[in-house]
């Protein structure tokens, strides 16, 4: 009897499995680096929610009050539309202020 067509299936079916095995292997080790990501950032989360709830006994229990100046709503309107940081050039010309000229400045000391 001629066994060797039955090796060679079991030769076959046994490289499947291996290399199977060893894309499992592969896909346990990204799954683990992972979840010590996940585990990493829920530890953060905790510590977050530690430190604020630690925190929360400090802040006043009123908000403080805002001030009524008629610009002001115009001012916090111009921040927080700005895609980038303002000079105080830049609030002046929202708010529709006359801009001075800029003066010369005094030379140094030798």
């Amino acid at each position: 009897m001629n066994l060797q067509p039955l090796l060679d299936a079991l030769d076959f079916q046994e490289d499947a499995a291996r290399a199977l095995a060893d894309d499992l292997r592969t896909q346990i080790e990204e799954l683990r680096g992972r979840l010590r990501e996940a585990e990493a950032h829920l530890e953060h989360l905790a510590i977050t929610r530690y430190t604020v709830t630690a925190l929360a006994d400090r802040l006043p229990a009123t908000p403080p009050d805002l001030p009524e100046h008629p610009d002001y709503p115009r001012i916090l309107a111009a921040f927080n539309e700005a895609t980038g940081p303002l000079r105080a050039r830049d609030v002046c010309e929202v708010l529709d202020h006359e801009l001075l000229r800029r003066t010369s400045r005094a030379p140094a000391p030798n």
